[in-house]
């Protein structure tokens, strides 16, 4: 006699729940990459254990990008499908995508930030460590271009603020200059208006007393003046 139909229903031992999960899903491991590899087709395997641990297999080195085309495929079936619907509909669809890529969003923030990465397999956090030293490498670079431009503009400035004390000091000597010329000069000035004021009178000054014309003095009127 053949073999009865199977009832499948969960195993109440721990243990050989336990057992039977890991035969089972190194088997559908295998299935997946056998009718990836044959069939050449594009897929990806998501497990939960009942701890929550996961296991995955993706042909691409990304599951996150096969997530993302099958988001995209399903959205636009759903959009065509629903094409006549109400525009309610068409909004609670919008709504239900978005939230999904805020959710994803959210989560690869959360990684990237170190947090809930207990959850994620060992290939999981190899990419993830990938891509942080990806976008360290990035900063870092432009960090380096952020100081050189920095650098730069501070030699400019220096150079332009060299050039400025350097007309700043002869405009200081040409004021120096002019000042001490115009102290010379009044001081000429001043010396000479001295020697002026102290020399003696010229003989046109002597020229200038009034004289005395004896001449025409009448002889005979001295002679009467005389005392006898």
């Amino acid at each position: 006699m053949g073999r009865g139909r199977v009832q499948l229903k969960r195993i109440e031992n721990k243990i050989n729940r336990q057992v039977t999960f890991s035969k089972r899903r190194s088997g559908l491991l295998k299935k997946a990459h056998e009718i990836s590899v044959l069939c050449d087709a594009e897929l990806a395997l998501i497990i939960f254990s009942s701890r929550g641990k996961l296991y995955e297999y993706s042909t691409d080195n990304c599951i996150e990008r096969i997530i993302e085309r099958y988001e995209r495929y399903s959205y636009a079936e759903k959009a065509h499908l629903m094409n006549d619907s109400e525009p309610q509909d068409d909004l609670c669809q919008d709504y239900g995508y978005l939230k999904g890529k805020v959710d994803a969003l959210q989560r690869s923030r959360s990684h990237l930030m170190g947090e809930k990465l207990d959850n994620l397999s060992i290939k999981e956090l190899q990419q993830l460590e990938h891509q942080l030293e990806t976008a360290l490498k990035h900063i870092r670079s432009q960090t380096n271009q952020q100081l050189l431009h920095s650098i730069d503009v501070l030699q400019r400035k220096e150079k332009s603020l060299l050039e400025q004390k350097i007309v700043l000091e002869k405009k200081v000597i040409e004021s120096e200059n002019s000042i001490k010329m115009l102290q010379q000069m009044q001081a000429s000035e001043l010396s000479h208006a001295e020697a002026s004021h102290s020399s003696p009178p010229t003989l046109e000054a002597t020229n200038s007393l009034p004289t005395m014309n004896i001449g025409t003095v009448d002889i005979r009127g001295l002679q009467c003046c005389w005392p006898r």
